[in-house]
């Protein structure tokens, strides 16, 4: 397995090429290598965190997954917010995060707070309102994150509140 690394961009977006050559292969049609200094920071953003995209519509043409990391600094919490249509899965790297929503079965909303560990995985359903928190205080939280649409969907919301059985 000792391949040559492909070079930066190699098989990328070759349709971004100005130099003559052969047709332009299609987006769908080859694979895509992202490196982890190519990660893309202009996504869609919550406060208290950093969103970086691997991959998406826009970059890789994905119809149906956006990829990419979050960062949450140490001894911060993001803003509340929800992730609309997208179911989200998400991989815990580093840190200690902890995932807070409202659950509002037993009748009473009641804040949940999920603690996780590195190697831990949390799924978030579409519309449900959250946020992250690091509560570490030296440091950062680090979540890869995969998402079942084709950009990166966040609704920053004012408040915390249990998904109502009509947004469900």
């Amino acid at each position: 397995m000792s391949e040559p690394l492909t070079a930066p961009g190699e098989g990328f977006h070759p349709h971004l090429h100005d130099a003559p050559g052969p047709p332009v292969t299609p987006l769908r049609s080859r694979l895509h290598h992202i490196r982890a200094d190519a990660l893309d920071g202009g996504t869609a953003q919550t406060g208290g965190m950093r969103r970086f995209a691997a991959v998406s519509g826009r970059a890789v043409g994905s119809e149906k997954l956006w990829m990419g990391q979050t960062h949450v600094a140490p001894s911060t919490s993001s803003s509340d917010h929800h992730h609309g249509e997208s179911e989200t899965a998400i991989y815990v790297v580093s840190g200690h995060p902890e995932f807070v929503f409202l659950d509002d079965s037993g009748g009473r909303p009641q804040e949940v707070r999920l603690r996780t560990s590195p190697g831990d995985y949390v799924f978030v359903p579409p519309f449900v309102p959250h946020r992250e928190e690091n509560p570490d205080p030296a440091d950062e939280a680090v979540v890869v994150i995969a998402r079942s649409t084709q950009e990166a969907i966040v609704v920053n919301l004012p408040g915390l509140y249990a998904l109502e059985a009509r947004e469900a």
